[in-house]
């Protein structure tokens, strides 16, 4: 049985980073492959001081959930050359998915996140890689500079947004770059039931979900709370580090995607499993820094004919439909196109 190491960002604090992982992990089985994902610590081990930010409770949640990975026994670290058995028993290294190539994110950003350490029978292969952003790095820059020196050899690259698609082409040269969905929405819902968990506080099947990463205007507040009070929905804000569901894993995360009876965001990931769910839900643009990842919810969106979901001052009737059955003949056909690709890469 062939052998891969998943290289992609890692720590105990985002539920799609952890869910993408599980996908692309649960994929490579599917063909076949043994897949362990490389703990990979960035500069000055910031992923792992980052976590101290965090209380025990939401942390534990993550590693009951990582139960569910397999982890490589090596790590590779940011600042320190891999030691000399490291990869020694991998066929390919599977890069991605979640924005690994985010070249703004300086503290993981190196020749390391294209797997530049691999020998010359080792195959490097992007899965659903994401740059994040929409433009590339400057020309004269150490990270145009990495890209650069790193694309040109790999072996088969897909990444997940069509701006990552431009920014790869641009800097390459390559014309075999492939648009694939992220590797959460290759799975079944029934593949994300068997690792989903209620959480303990949830006592009401009367909610909606609301997980924003960046910050929201007065307006937008206002509008969700009429909402719900117009509904009798009691509001369950993930993002609120007040709120008891702060505190949750991916397990738990899943179920309140699932049972909700809207999911308001901006949250590319809530979007995502809102539509593997068949749940309701509503886009709110980012008003912040952040602004600038939000090209892969638009590739979204575009895709399966979802731009109606973005809020736009009020919430449309036709926000609050579950009725996804023409998303999904589009996504059974994506997901057909991903088989067939991800079938030239590993047989």
């Amino acid at each position: 049985m062939n052998k891969a190491g998943i290289l992609t960002l890692y720590g105990n604090t985002n539920y799609g980073n952890k869910l993408q992982n599980y996908a692309v992990q649960e994929m490579l089985k599917k063909f076949g492959i043994e897949a362990e994902t490389i703990i990979y610590i960035g500069k000055d081990e910031h992923n792992l001081k980052f976590e101290k930010n965090f209380s025990s409770d939401k942390l534990n949640a993550f590693k009951r959930f990582n139960q569910n990975i397999n982890y490589y026994e090596h790590k590779l670290y940011m600042d320190k050359e891999p030691s000399k058995e490291f990869g020694k028993d991998l066929d390919y290294f599977v890069i991605g998915s979640d924005q690994i190539w985010n070249y703004t994110f300086w503290d993981v950003f190196s020749p390391k996140v294209f797997a530049s350490f691999a020998n010359e029978n080792q195959k490097r292969i992007a899965f659903s890689a994401s740059v994040g952003v929409s433009n590339p790095p400057e020309k004269d820059s150490e990270e145009y500079k990495i890209f650069e020196d790193n694309l040109k050899n790999m072996d088969h690259i897909s990444v997940r947004e069509e701006a990552g698609k431009e920014i790869i082409e641009g800097i390459s040269g390559r014309d075999d770059i492939k648009v694939l969905l992220d590797p959460t929405m290759l799975l079944h819902r029934e593949d994300w039931e068997k690792v989903m968990k209620k959480p303990e506080s949830l006592k009401t099947d009367n909610f909606i979900v609301k997980s924003f990463l960046g910050n929201t205007e007065s307006n937008v507040e206002t509008e969700i709370k009429k909402f719900a009070k117009e509904n009798n929905y009691e509001i369950i804000d993930i993002s609120d580090e007040n709120s008891p569901y702060f505190n949750m894993g991916p397990a738990e995360f899943l179920y309140l995607e699932k049972n909700a009876k809207m999911v308001v965001t901006d949250s590319f990931h809530s979007c995502v499993f809102a539509i593997l769910f068949s749940t309701p839900f509503i886009v709110f643009k980012r008003e912040d820094k952040l602004t600038s990842m939000y090209s892969r919810i638009e590739t979204l969106l575009e895709t399966f004919g979802l731009e109606y979901r973005t809020f736009n001052g009020e919430i449309t009737e036709e926000m609050k439909s579950d009725d996804y059955s023409e998303v999904y003949e589009i996504l059974d056909n994506k997901r057909e196109d991903c088989m067939e690709y991800l079938n030239k890469v590993f047989v």
